[in-house]
């Protein structure tokens, strides 16, 4: 795919290592908290709050604070009512990036947001300046330690998926947003593990940022994600070959 970028395993490696630690629980009461409120609290017949409910089980949220997340969303239990809103932008060197974000105060997020973005170099734009460059996809990864490559491309194609890459440790499945959870239930039967499950962004292309703001970049994409609001960043920066090597 043109928008596959090698900051995207660095993402998925670090969303792992966070959830280990317990950073995204507050991120996944959110979700499944709006989820149950637009669909209802039924996972079966609700295909955006079995999505989160999976996630969060998958990274060993206790099941009682899942379903007080879904009963604050159907009004059993009194909760925050978050708004969905999404903001766009530029980052140092030009790259695009997209935030998705789930608060319950849109001036305070805002304004927090837009001095992240001024700290690094960038400036948040306005609704629709970098989203026709992003397609919403159902992206599904998968530790290459879990399946046979063959075996994998087999399942995850058979299943209805659009493509699936290799990348630096992880398998990376790209869907259609209808087909997100076919693929994701087909892995789920033959007891694949995946590491995350979204509905998401992806770039259409990708530019590549040079030496002097790839470090920019990085701590600007890094310091979003560990905002309490924000629930995915998109954005289609790639790192040159020289940074990473010096990184690893």
């Amino acid at each position: 795919m043109s928008g596959h970028s090698k900051w995207s395993s660095i993402k998925h490696k670090k969303a792992a290592k966070d959830a280990k630690k317990g950073k995204l629980f507050t991120k996944f009461i959110k979700e499944i908290t709006v989820a149950a409120r637009m669909g209802g609290g039924d996972i079966n017949a609700n295909p955006r709050l079995r999505t989160a409910v999976l996630t969060a089980k998958a990274n060993s949220m206790p099941n009682d604070n899942i379903e007080r997340a879904i009963k604050k969303g159907t009004g059993e239990l009194e909760g925050v009512h978050y708004e969905e809103v999404q903001y766009e932008g530029y980052g140092p060197g030009g790259a695009a990036i997209m935030v998705q974000i789930l608060t319950d105060n849109k001036n305070r997020t805002v304004q927090e947001i837009r001095r992240l973005f001024t700290k690094y170099g960038g400036n948040l734009g306005e609704n629709g300046c970098v989203a026709w460059m992003f397609d919403k996809k159902g992206l599904i990864t998968v530790d290459k330690s879990q399946i046979d490559e063959e075996r994998l491309f087999g399942l995850a194609l058979e299943a209805g998926a659009e493509d699936v890459q290799e990348d630096d440790g992880l398998f990376e499945i790209i869907t259609q947003p209808e087909d997100f959870d076919k693929v994701r239930d087909a892995l789920e039967r033959e007891k694949v593990a995946t590491v995350t499950a979204q509905i998401t962004m992806i770039p259409k292309n990708t530019v590549t940022v040079d030496d002097r703001h790839a470090e920019q970049i990085l701590k600007l994409t890094e310091e979003l994600e560990e905002h309490d609001d924000v629930q995915s960043v998109a954005a289609n920066f790639n790192l040159p070959t020289e940074f990473l090597d010096k990184a690893s």
